[in-house]
């Protein structure tokens, strides 16, 4: 490709609304260009690296049995309906009628069409283990689009679904996509973490997701670097301290005026915030026998030094929805704001939910419920009882391993990859069944990963640049060579010279990006180093001279002369060693499902 041809024009300066290194250089290098909140156009360049990255998948699933479909991004309401999550998620979802009044929607993930998929063509064991995958655009109405392709609306997902006998088969089938995955970002060099985490609104037995480790990152993961314990801290666990042991003392009222946080009641009483008790007030949303959706009030209650984690109460209690309770709300129930604890608040319609550990400790400082007080000594089971006593508390840096109790570690990261043990949720509501040797119908057992493209080669700019621009992975990078001409109106050898090169290059298979604008060698060079293409050859009068070309790599910086009587074996020699040493990185990874 000529660079004189192509669409795509450079920035020189950040666009203002883009606050991370990769959007900023997406827009900069004429990638991408946005049109609406979380919804881009990618233009040529980019396109080639979605379309590498694309390629890379499709190789690692058909490697492990995987056979490509393609499936609408429009659905029918029916299929959402019977799995209940027309009915669960809220406004992330865009819904539509069609012109015959008929619910639709845009498909945002594909677990109830693939399901529906497998009952109309699955009907004996002999059919089974199977993995259907697509790459396929989706569409989700991310509240908060944010960070370039990290966060959008409208992006492209590889989703690989396997269907199985029986758990046995998809637990014996779920290292494979583990090891597959790992392979994928290897080869787009891409170093990650899998770690498990919560199944969501996906639902199931297992999960993990694919980490790569930058400050830009929304997930914390928790790590052990002793033993490999990995988990997001959405569903991470640790071993709690052991209270001291003794008896319940007496209740006793003590005026704390204005103390309202735990950190100033510590403070005011000369204790440790592990010896108080903390009130967190929450509105649910929670299911009812009849099938429709109740709000109820949730009283958590966690000891001072912990903080309350949303996702394993929303798992606790199988809430849809949690918001924070106002102080109406929550002094309607008998308890004061800043001053709240379980003792005499009114029950009904209470869901009363206990940090085991705070079930454990004796004498505890909590509120009274009337502003200015507190009370020393309050004890659940004696002063009060949970309707669930369970663990709802994070863990954090310096906490201890639930494997080897090593003092874990926090990390920021990307998601990047996720695969799930399913299960049968989606085959029962959906009924696909199959008959077993003995004529018997059962469910198919369904797991499901995914990976998106458009994502993944937003992280890679994030973890492959400098401060001149991109620096691609030969694997995924958009053009092998840069092809640059410092030819003048005085030196038309140089114009020779490279135009031959260019013709050599291609004809060798070598996938070339010329660039033969009539602009100065130092614009030239700037925006080769944006466009961070792996290997820039530079054809000019002084080289010519002595028979060379000068050659630099982009991820290093490396550079030195290659003779013009060999350059097109050399750089093809270049490349090849460029493309193993990543492709070396793609090694057997350890599966173990307790290790984190």
């Amino acid at each position: 490709m000529r660079m004189s041809k192509l669409f795509f024009q450079t920035l020189r300066e950040v666009p203002a609304d883009a606050d991370i290194a990769s959007h900023q250089l997406m827009l900069r290098a004429g990638l991408i260009h946005q049109i609406a909140a979380g919804i881009f156009d990618f233009l040529p360049m980019a396109l080639r690296t979605k379309h590498k990255i694309e390629t890379i998948l499709r190789e690692e699933m058909d490697a492990i049995g995987g056979q490509e479909v393609s499936l609408p991004i429009v659905h029918p309401a029916e299929l959402w309906q019977k799995s209940g999550r027309w009915q669960a998620i809220g406004s992330d979802m865009a819904r539509l009628k069609d012109r015959n009044g008929r619910d639709m929607c845009l498909g945002m993930t594909h677990e109830e069409v693939m399901a529906d998929l497998a009952k109309r063509f699955v009907s004996s064991y002999r059919q089974l283990p199977v993995m259907l995958y697509q790459i396929q655009t989706k569409f989700r109405d991310e509240p908060r689009p944010r960070a370039g392709l990290i966060r959008v609306r409208e992006f492209t997902m590889k989703d690989a679904y396997t269907f199985d006998r029986d758990q046995a088969g998809l637990d014996a089938y779920y290292p494979h996509l583990y090891q597959a995955y790992y392979n994928i970002f290897h080869r787009c060099d891409l170093d990650v973490v899998a770690v498990k985490s919560d199944t969501g609104m996906m639902g199931g037995t297992m999960a993990h997701e694919f980490m790569a480790l930058t400050p830009i990152g929304e997930d914390t993961l928790v790590l052990c670097d002793n033993c490999g314990y990995s988990a997001n801290r959405q569903i991470a666990t640790f071993r709690k301290p052991e209270p001291p042991v003794a008896d319940p003392l007496p209740l006793e009222e003590v005026a704390t005026p204005g103390v309202e946080t735990i950190a100033g009641l510590a403070d005011f009483l000369g204790i440790p915030q592990s010896d108080t008790a903390k009130a967190v007030f929450l509105i649910a949303d929670l299911e009812q026998p009849d099938g429709t959706i109740k709000e109820h009030f949730v009283f958590c209650v966690v000891r001072g030094d912990m903080e309350l984690n949303e996702t394993k109460l929303t798992n606790a209690i199988k809430a849809r929805r949690l918001r924070p309770a106002t102080a109406d709300e929550i002094r309607a129930i008998g308890a004061e704001p800043g001053y709240g604890s379980p003792l005499g608040i009114a029950r009904d319609n209470v869901l009363l939910v206990v940090d085991d550990l705070v079930a454990r400790s004796p004498n505890l400082v909590a509120g009274a419920n009337r502003e200015g007080f507190h009370l020393r000594n309050t004890n659940h089971g004696r002063d009060y009882g949970a309707d669930i006593v369970t663990d709802i508390v994070s863990a954090n840096d310096g906490h201890h391993c639930p494997n080897c109790g090593t003092p874990l570690t926090t990390a920021r990261g990307v998601e990047v990859g996720n695969i799930f043990k399913l299960g049968t949720k989606y085959s029962i509501a959906l009924g696909a069944t199959y008959l077993d040797e003995n004529g018997v119908e059962k469910p198919i057992v369904m797991g499901c990963y995914g990976i998106g493209s458009g994502r993944l080669m937003a992280v890679l700019v994030e973890i492959h640049h400098d401060e001149a621009g991109i620096r691609w992975p030969i694997t995924v990078a958009p053009y092998q060579v840069s092809l640059v001409s410092l030819a003048t109106a005085k030196t038309p050898e140089v114009t020779a010279a490279a135009e031959q090169l260019y013709a050599d290059l291609v004809k060798a298979g070598v996938e070339v990006i010329y660039d033969d604008r009539d602009e100065r060698a130092g614009v030239k060079f700037n925006d080769a180093d944006l466009l961070g293409i792996p290997i820039r050859l530079t054809v000019g009068a002084k080289g010519l001279s002595n028979g060379v070309v000068e050659a630099k790599l982009r991820r290093s910086g490396e550079a030195w002369e290659m003779p013009l009587a060999t350059l097109v074996q050399d750089v093809c020699a270049l490349i090849a060693a460029e493309t193993e040493r990543i492709n070396s990185k793609a090694v057997p990874m350890p599966f173990d499902d307790d290790a984190g």
